[in-house]
Order: C-alpha cells, then sequence, then structure tokens
C-alpha cells in the first residue's frame, strides 16, 4: 500500500504572487514614517526610521514599505541590502541582538591594536544581547582604537570599558561641545552672508575671490573651487547644491573634527555657495558614523530656520548608511535620490547633470569651511598661509605611530617630516619612522627615504604613484609590516566596492587572496590585475585601489 503523498500547497486564487502584506507590518511602518512625504528619493530615510524604531529590517516591514511608497519589492529589498548600517531580517531568520557594538579595523586602528580588543569582546560579550561588528573607518583614527556602542562614539576602547557601558546603559549620543548659533552670531556670524545676499558681494566678485585664493576642493579631488561656481552658473537652471559631509576614507577626520566644534562656519558658506549659483536647495549628506555630527547639524540647522537666515527646508540633512563608494559625489547624488550608491558614467559631469538631473554644484565640508575666512580676510590672506608653490592652509589628519596625532593646520606643501616634528610631537617612543600614507587608504604607501616630498596636489606625488587626496596622513613605523598594512587595505577596499564593475569587483578581491597566500607573491598576476583596474573601473575606488600593492612591491621588498 503506498503511503500518501503531502499535497504542495498551493497560492490562494484571490492572492498577488510573492510575499504576502502585513496589515500590522503596514500600521507600523506608517508609525515609523509618520507625516514624512512618501517620495521615491526619501526611501533610505525611511529605511532609517524604521530600523531606528524596530532595530532591524523585517521582510514584512520591507513589504509594507513597498506597499506604502508604491515601490516594488525588489528595488525597496536592493536598496536596503546595499548599506552596511541597515540590518536585513528574513523570514525564519534571527533578529540582531539588541545592542551592537562596532570596532573600527582599519589601518590606524589596526595599529593600535584593533583586533585584539575585537577578539576579546567576542569572546567576552553575550551574544544573546550584544553583537560584535566590524567596522571601517569611523573617522576617529587620532584615538584609536576607536569604537561605537549604540549611538556612543568611545576613544582609545577597550574591552572590560564597553562592556561596562554595555551594563549601565551608557550608548547614547555623547555631544561635543561646540559653538552654537548664538555663539557663532556674536563674533560676526553670517555678516559675510548679509553682504551677498544684499548685493554687496556679486557673484563674479565672489568667483574672482576664490580663484584668487587658489581655494581648491578639499575632500580628494583638488578642483579649483572658483572654476566649479563658474561651470555651475554657465548651464541654465534650476541648480541644487550637495554638501558632501561622507568622510569614509581611512585616516580621514578633518570634516569630523570642525562639524563637532565650529558647525555654522560651513553652514556660511554653503549659503554664500548656494546664493551664488542660483541653488534652489542645498542637500547636505552626512555619514551615519557621526551621529554626533548628525545631532549638532540637525539642531543648528533648525536653529538658522527660526532665526530666519534660511527658509525651512531649504538646508535638507541626508542620512548615509554606511558605504565608501558614496564619498565618490555622483554615487552620493545617487544615494540622496533614494538609491543604490553606485557612481555613474561620466560626462555628463554633475555641474551639468547632477541631483534630480539638474546642473548642481558639490562641494567638500571643509572646503565650505574657508569661505568665510577668505572673503573677510581676503584671498592673498589664504593663499598666503601656503608654502612656495603651493598656496593655501590645509587640515592634515595625522594618525599611527606619532605622539600627538589629530588635525593638524598646515601649509599645503608641507613634508612628512615636517609634519611629524613639528606638529605631532614626533615619534612614539621606542618606534622609528618606516612609512607612512600621504592621502588615506587609496593615495599609496611611500618608504621614510621619501619624507622629502611635498604635500599637495599636483604632479610631485603623481610622479611616485600617489596622491594626497582628502588629506589623511597615517604614519607606520619599524615595527610595522607593510604586507600586513597593505593587506588591511585591501580588504577594506574588497569589502567596500560597489560591485557594478568587474575588473574593481573581482579585482579587489583576488588582490586580497593574492596578499593573503603564504610565500612568495605571484608578482605577474598583481601586475596584470593592476593594470586591468587602472584602465578599466568606472570610478576611483578601483582605479586607486592597487595603489598601496604598486608601492609595497616598489619600495618594501624587504616585507614581502
Amino acid at each position: 500500500m503506498n503511503q500518501m503523498q503531502p499535497v504542495p500547497r498551493r497560492r490562494k486564487s484571490h492572492l498577488p504572487k510573492g510575499r504576502q502584506l502585513d496589515d500590522a507590518a503596514l500600521d507600523e511602518v506608517r508609525s515609523a514614517l509618520g507625516e514624512a512625504p512618501r517620495r521615491r528619493d526619501l526611501l533610505i530615510e525611511h529605511l532609517h526610521a524604521i530600523q531606528d524604531m524596530f532595530g532591524c529590517l523585517e521582510a514584512r516591514h520591507l513589504r509594507a514599505l513597498a506597499e506604502e511608497m508604491r515601490l516594488s519589492q525588489a528595488e525597496v529589498y536592493e536598496v536596503a541590502s546595499f548599506y552596511d548600517h541597515f540590518d536585513v531580517v528574513r523570514e525564519g531568520e534571527d533578529k540582531p541582538a539588541p545592542l551592537t557594538i562596532r570596532v573600527c579595523d582599519s589601518i590606524s586602528c589596526m595599529l593600535a591594536g584593533s583586533e585584539r580588543l575585537i577578539a576579546q569582546l567576542e569572546g567576552d560579550a553575550d551574544a544573546a544581547t550584544i553583537r560584535v561588528v566590524r567596522a571601517p573607518c569611523m573617522g576617529r583614527c587620532a584615538t584609536a582604537p576607536a569604537a561605537r556602542i549604540g549611538d556612543r562614539e568611545v576613544d582609545h576602547a577597550n574591552a572590560a570599558q564597553m562592556l561596562r557601558m554595555a551594563e549601565t546603559g551608557e550608548f547614547d549620543v555623547a555631544m561635543p561641545g561646540y559653538i552654537p548659533l548664538h555663539a557663532y552670531l556674536e563674533f560676526g556670524g553670517y555678516q559675510v552672508l548679509d553682504r551677498v545676499r544684499g548685493g554687496d558681494l556679486d557673484p563674479e566678485t565672489l568667483i574672482e575671490t576664490l580663484s584668487d585664493a587658489s581655494l581648491k576642493g578639499l575632500g580628494g579631488a583638488g578642483f579649483p573651487a572658483g572654476k566649479k561656481w563658474g561651470f555651475v552658473r554657465s548651464y541654465p537652471g534650476p541648480r541644487l547644491m550637495t554638501i558632501n559631509g561622507d568622510e569614509g576614507e581611512p585616516g580621514t577626520f578633518k570634516d569630523r573634527h570642525y562639524l563637532e566644534s565650529d558647525p555654522h562656519r560651513t553652514l556660511e558658506g554653503a549659503l554664500i555657495a548656494a546664493h551664488t549659483v542660483e541653488a534652489e536647495r542645498i542637500y547636505l549628506y552626512m555619514r551615519d558614523e557621526y551621529p554626533a555630527v548628525l545631532e549638532i547639524l540637525r539642531t543648528e540647522i533648525a536653529a538658522l530656520e527660526e532665526a530666519g537666515l534660511c527658509e525651512p527646508g531649504f538646508i535638507e540633512l541626508r542620512r548615509g548608511a554606511g558605504a565608501y563608494i558614496c564619498g565618490e559625489e555622483s554615487a552620493m547624488i545617487e544615494s540622496i535620490e533614494g538609491k543604490r550608491g553606485l557612481p555613474r558614467h561620466r560626462p555628463p559631469y554633475i555641474a551639468e547633470v547632477g541631483l534630480f538631473g539638474r546642473p548642481t554644484l558639490n562641494h567638500n565640508v571643509e572646503t565650505l569651511h574657508w569661505i568665510r575666512d577668505i572673503v573677510e580676510n581676503g584671498p592673498d590672506w589664504f593663499a598666503a598661509q601656503g608654502s612656495e608653490g603651493h598656496p593655501g592652509p590645509r587640515s592634515w589628519s595625522v594618525s599611527g605611530r606619532v605622539r600627538e596625532p589629530g588635525v593638524k593646520l598646515a601649509p599645503a606643501g608641507v613634508t612628512v617630516r615636517e609634519l611629524i616634528d613639528d606638529y605631532c610631537g614626533g615619534m612614539v617612543d621606542g618606534h622609528s619612522f618606516k612609512a607612512y600614507l600621504p592621502g588615506g587608504a587609496s593615495g599609496g604607501i611611500l618608504p621614510a627615504s621619501m619624507d622629502d616630498v611635498p604635500l599637495d596636489f599636483g604632479d610631485t606625488l603623481f610622479r611616485h604613484g600617489a596622491f594626497v587626496g582628502s588629506h589623511a596622513v597615517v604614519i607606520l613605523s619599524d615595527r610595522d609590516n607593510i604586507r600586513d598594512a597593505v593587506l588591511n587595505l585591501m580588504k577594506f577596499f574588497a569589502h567596500e566596492s560597489c560591485g557594478q564593475c568587474t575588473p574593481c569587483r573581482g579585482g579587489t578581491e583576488k588582490l586580497v587572496q593574492l596578499l593573503e597566500r603564504e610565500g612568495p607573491l605571484d608578482e605577474g598576476l598583481i601586475r596584470e590585475l593592476e593594470q586591468v583596474m587602472r584602465d578599466a573601473s568606472i570610478c576611483g575606488l578601483g582605479q586607486a585601489a592597487p595603489n598601496p600593492v604598486n608601492h609595497l612591491l616598489t619600495h618594501f621588498r624587504e616585507d614581502l
């Protein structure tokens, strides 16, 4: 006698295909979103709102959000799963532990012992209540190893401290002391903006002033600011403006420093720039790794609106979600539009076709920080703070094996030897200078014998296959193995590749595998991969990722 076979469950004919809508989940999503508009470009903001309320993104909530926003489930899922800070939980999966501890494992924190810290936390924390997560650079490299428990950023972190904070509930945002609006106004704040709006300073004068000062984009590209304003103004409106606060390059923390101390200097610079190019709105994109900065910006933008210094909604704060690629301007624009942060093919450039298809002025936080001072003091004042042939001051994020790491205001064209000796108090006791990263992870690694190379945008560093980028200088010593450091950098790039193009996606993964193999490196294959990545990657991530490997083979053969 044959056993009866189970009858397969069939979809009821009156139901649509796919995951069914949960009415309770829909009510919960509506509660999380409140009165916020259901616009497509706000998808990432809405995902944040749901995760903030429920601790993760359950499949039922993603289905409900798709319904609420009239989007396909696939469209919502592909965005949610792209960003590291969204915890997507499928049916049948466990939710993450209620408290998350993130520990930075990027280069400066690795030098400070982050691997040991991660191992201790994983061994001592109760996995049922605490989740320990590796995280890329948190922008606290001067106080490495850096960690974050809940929304509390922790400097010089150790395992016992973190577990004690978990027990006592110390994981809300810790606000630094900073200059609020009323104090900024007392010291002449927004007077330059008043002159601009009153017609005392016309656009042509402002553009000429920035050009004479040689102010460049200080997020990495170094493009002249005055020329950028002129380009954007040359295209027919309506125009928009974006501020790139996605400071994710390992070793970089200068933008966080300025926003946590004097945020209105950047905000005034932004309003001056927006008025000059006649931008209808400013979108300020800030990385989610900076919870204190996000809280400062929410508070001070609201204060600007209340004081009548800008119209409500003119500065719209957008919150990133953990994606280094969104530091690339076109990927950032895709993210602001509520999409995955995939770089666009260029041309056209965003000055012509940018956010929502409009001509867009994009600036880094520090670039805007200098605008008020340049107008008040004159372009010659700014330019004179550089060294010969390298006009202007620079904010250098210095970390690693120096006694006094931090943000150092020094001339453009300064050498690494001058930074170490004159600004950072020398090397840490017992350490000898061996190598340095002149421009974060993607700027390459140069040996101590090149300690006299002027650090600035331009040909000098380029001839050595390096660049200054975001001005992140990481110092390594004789106690550091350069191959280990390069492997750390390549793991970062492999993790942060957006995956859009094969040369970058496959190339970074393969370079990690080659570096992890024991024994001699396959240098022929490495050089072939390097060339393909440089020639065929869509954006700068894939093009610059091989720089550290190139320098390992060129300058540090003793560490192979």
